[in-house]
């Protein structure tokens, strides 16, 4: 694997997607789903519906990270266009999910590291994170790497009958 394909560091691997990566990310991902914590999606996504998802992402521009573990893929980063405008080029959305497994061991901040690291080198300057008020781990894994609270939108989600505040976190790269 090319050196600027993957990366080592803590307890495992961290290298770009691919193709058959997709089931985990959509597993891990769906995992996340219950807890109604990490996203205000309310049911499970399949393989095929995340498929154009999955080639919007290119490693010179908006890649999709993993992190692998003993052979298996239990987290993933994306980078993601940010409003569509041309103005906005310079800007990504930033999602992290862990598999519940493997929570509190690193791959979070592995993975944000990671981001952060190569963001300049592929023209990013600002990165957005997207965080339901009251997931306080992911809050707080952000805010340790250097995000801050850029604005929040309160009672904007609906979560189990439950309205939900979402805060925008930010944080300059370049």
């Amino acid at each position: 694997m090319p050196e600027e394909d993957a990366h080592n560091e803590g307890p495992g691997l961290i290298r770009n997607a691919r193709p058959g990566d997709l089931p985990a990310i959509v597993a891990i991902y769906n995992a996340a789903i219950p807890g109604r914590m990490a996203t205000a999606d309310t049911e499970p996504v399949t393989v095929g519906a995340r498929e154009p998802w999955y080639l919007e992402h290119a490693p010179d521009r908006h890649p999709l990270f993993v992190r692998e573990h003993r052979d298996q893929v239990v987290g993933w980063l994306s980078l993601s266009p940010f409003y569509g405008r041309p103005a906005y080029a310079a800007t990504a959305e930033v999602s992290v999910y862990v598999d519940p497994g493997s929570h509190r061991k690193g791959h979070g901040t592995a993975l944000l590291k990671e981001a952060l690291q190569r963001a300049p080198e592929i023209g990013l300057e600002t990165l957005l994170a997207f965080v339901l008020g009251h997931n306080r781990p992911s809050l707080l894994l952000f805010e340790k790497l250097g995000f801050s609270e850029w604005g929040r939108l309160p009672q904007v989600a609906r979560l189990d009958g439950v309205d939900r505040d979402l805060s925008i976190l930010g944080r300059r790269v370049a």
